[in-house]
This record gives structure tokens, sequence and C-alpha cells, in this order.
């Protein structure tokens, strides 16, 4: 049973790589009947945007992944990690260090200039015989905690597999400021322990951070977590994606038209995947993922794909969940007595939520002009005396027309009788509709506008020439 979590900084929104771990955790711990868990990483005051807390919440209220538990927040938990720096100090695992900044500058460029790694060189961890230095007025101390000085830090990595990190890599970091405020590695720690995390899964760009934080879960004696690092998602071209690649607000692909189920599969599948299968429900992405089957290296973000599964999506969803859908873009079907045939006929060509909404409207809104190339060249002269023919024949029949086949079953005879091609009667008539020529078929639009709005829409396209000049 895992029990895994997501723990974003509110400092900005919840970008798409974001979602995609948090995807994989909420996965992996509902495949194995465990718990995903939600923390806000609030610590720091300078940089938190409340904004950004409310936007997160509602990106995972969106997508349909809730957390198991009340969501954690790290700035209400100040005393918890105050008690565990207290008891790392009385147990010697830490220390006070009153080096300023500009001695730690100084150091700094020291090491740099005898070109090794920089870091800090011990002055005030207290070891036996060693006598410290005289504590400085008006400097208030950071903690350190006791890295070790020899041997190796080693965890083997779900996805990376054995990591193993020098102890020279990792020095006695600082686990609280000067003002008494804990720093990041240690209350992450601390919170993963608490929470009772099994399995970590995270960006790789946290990779450096680990060693760290298992110095933290040796210090205090707690188990250490399973981890999952995964490879970045790069654009097209092999770089870190940028808003103009995709790595934009979760929310803002709702605005765009996606369905969070298309959101959800294409990310899936950006570093894991089931052989070439394409499509995944949840209920498949719940049974097939294995974390440990993620892929090794980056993947790349592809916007066509996307528009491809959200078209699938729009094509497969109910009628129902697609009319309440499109409510969110002020487009309102409840009450239209053709409303199933005319998502039907719209979603078919519709990749997103707004080129649907678009298809509808150029049905079920009256046309206030014409497109000018299109009536150019289909309407011609005999044009109009043929659509009044065209129309007296539907007047003639109009009691049983009522369905797309209906019109089918009385205009191929028109068209054969009167010597015409398809493009000659049903263009002029799709621009009459519509307003323009790239519409659905005519037989469906008409049958969805009935005998008598089709009527009014020839007559006024008539009445106007078309809108030609």
């Amino acid at each position: 049973m895992a029990i895994t979590r997501f723990a974003p900084s509110p400092t900005g929104y919840l970008h798409i790589g974001g979602l995609r771990t948090a995807l994989y955790s909420y996965l992996w711990a509902k495949k194995t009947g465990g718990e995903f868990k939600l923390r806000i990483e609030d610590t720091d005051n300078a940089r938190n945007n409340e904004d950004a807390v409310r936007a997160i919440l509602e990106a995972f209220e969106w997508v349909g992944m809730p957390s198991d538990c009340e969501i954690e927040y790290q700035s209400k938990r100040t005393d918890i990690y105050k008690k565990y720096i207290a008891q790392l100090l009385e147990e010697g695992k830490a220390y006070k260090c009153y080096m300023s900044r500009d001695e730690l500058d100084a150091l700094r460029a020291k090491q740099e200039a005898a070109k090794e790694n920089p870091r800090y060189d011990g002055t005030w961890r207290p070891e036996d015989g060693k006598v410290l230095p005289e504590i400085p007025e008006g400097v208030e101390p950071v903690i350190r905690i006791k890295a070790p000085t020899e041997g190796k830090i080693e965890f083997e990595d779900g996805v990376k597999g054995k990591m193993s990190f020098d102890a020279s890599q990792v020095d006695d970091f600082v686990i609280a400021r000067a003002n008494g405020m804990p720093i990041y590695n240690f209350v992450v720690a601390i919170d993963d322990h608490l929470m009772g995390m099994t399995d970590v899964l995270r960006g790789d760009d946290h990779v450096s951070n680990t060693p760290k934080q298992i110095v933290i879960y040796n210090a205090l004696g707690f188990d250490v977590p399973k981890f999952y690092h995964m490879p970045m998602i790069n654009n097209p071209s092999g770089k870190k994606l940028s808003k103009r690649d995709g790595a934009m607000d979760v929310m803002q692909y709702k605005e765009d038209g996606y369905l969070p189920e298309a959101l959800l599969n294409f990310l899936v599948r950006l570093g894991w995947s089931n052989k070439d299968q394409e499509i995944f429900s949840m209920d498949e992405m719940l049974e097939l993922f294995d974390p440990n089957n993620i892929n090794k290296s980056a993947s790349a973000y592809n916007a066509e794909k996307l528009l491809w599964l959200n078209a699938h999506y729009i094509k497969n969803v109910s009628n129902e969940r697609l009319a309440k859908e499109l409510e969110y873009f002020d487009c309102h079907l409840e009450g239209h007595d053709k409303k199933e045939m005319l998502l039907d006929l719209s979603k078919e060509r519709a990749q997103t939520l707004i080129e649907l909404k678009d298809a509808i409207s150029k049905i079920v809104e009256v046309p206030t002009s014409y497109e000018s190339k299109g009536s150019k060249k289909f309407v011609k002269e005999g044009t109009v005396e043929m659509l009044e023919n065209y129309l007296a024949l539907l007047e003639s029949n109009k009691d049983s027309l009522h369905l797309a086949p209906d019109y089918e079953l009385i205009t191929k005879p028109f068209i054969e009788e009167n010597g015409l091609k398809f493009p000659q009667l049903f263009q002029p008539i799709r621009i009459a509709l519509t307003g323009g020529t790239q519409a659905p078929s005519v037989y469906d639009i008409m049958a969805i506008l009935g005998f008598d709005e089709v009527k009014t829409r020839i007559n006024n396209a008539i009445a106007q020439n078309f809108g030609k000049e």
C-alpha cells in the first residue's frame, strides 16, 4: 500500500509538469489501495500567493484528483519543525553557526579561486577537543545539521536505479534560518515522515535534495521512503518547456476548451507507456500504471497529440456531459429540441470545446453576414431561381421532413432532374444557412433547423444577394 503526496509551492500557477507528477503519485497510491495527499509548501512568506493556492486547489478539483486527507499547510506547522530542531540540538546532531554572510561569501570566493566545490568548512561544528570561536555579538545563528564526513549516501531510485553520493558532496547544511524558520529540505523530510509517505514521486530536479533529506531522516531515526525521480518534460526541440510550448497554468487548458480526461491521458503518456496504447481511461491508468516503468529519458510535449486526444474524448463522452461543459463557454443547449442531433453533428469536427461551441453557433445563430468569396464563387445566374424551386419542393413535403434522410430522399431526385452537381445546390444553401462554405452536411443542418427556419434563412440570403457587392 503506497502513500504518496504532491507538494507544490504556492508561488505561481500549477503547470502541467506538476500535474503529471501529481497524476503519477495519485495513480500509484490508488492502484495499491493507499492514499494520495496534498500538501502546500508555503513557508516562503515573501513569495507565497493566495491566488496561487486557490488556483492549485481549483486545478485538482477540475481534474478530479482530490486529496485523501485534509490539505496540509506547512506555514501552520512551524511549532512541529521547531520541536525537531530542538531535539537535534539536544542530541548533538545539529548546532548553532554564527558565521556571518560576509564570512560565508569570503569562504566561497576562496574555494572557487582554488577550484574547489563551495561548501561550509565546519568552523562552528562541535567536535571532541575542538575549541570553537568566540560567539560574536549581534549575530543570530543559523542551525546546521551534522552531516556525515565520510562514506557514501545511497538510495535505490525507482526510475534511475542505484544512486550514490560521496559524503563530501553534502556539507553541514542549514536546517533553520537565523530568524528561526526551518528551510525546505528539513520541513519536507519531517512532513513526509509525519504524513506517512512510503513513496515520493517527483521531478529529477530534486535529485540533489535527496541526499540532504536522507541525512535528516537518519539523524531523526525515520524510515527513508522510496524515491522515484522523473525526467522533465521538454519541448519538441528537446529544450526546457516554456509557456509558449504548453507549460502554462493547468486551468488555462480548461479555458482553451480541453477536457480533463484528455489532459490526464496526454500527461500519463509523457514519460510512461503500455506498449503502443494511446487511449487510457482512468480505470485503465489505475490498472496498468507502475512507477517502476517510468521512462528514464525526458519526454517531448506534443500539442498535436493533445488536440487529437481531446477530439477523441469530445466524440466519446456523453452529449449530456458536453452540454454541461459548454455552459462554461456561455453555450446553453438545455431545452433545445434538437440538442442531441446538434451535438452529434458538431462534435465530429471539433478538437476543443471552443471549436464545438463555434460549430454549434454557426448552426443555431442566424447569419449576420455572408462569406464574400464563397458567394461570388457559388451564387451564379440562375441560383436564386433554383433555390426558390427547391424551397417550393420542401414546402410541399414539409410535413414529412424530420430527419436528415428525409431531406436527402427528396433532394437527390431534384438534383438529378435539374442536371445539377451537388455543390451547385448545397454551397449556396450552406452559405444561406450558416454564412459560410465550411459547415457540416446540409441535410443535417436542415433537419436541426426545421423547414420554417431553413426557408427564412434562404429567403434572407436571397434578399441580401448573399452579401455580394
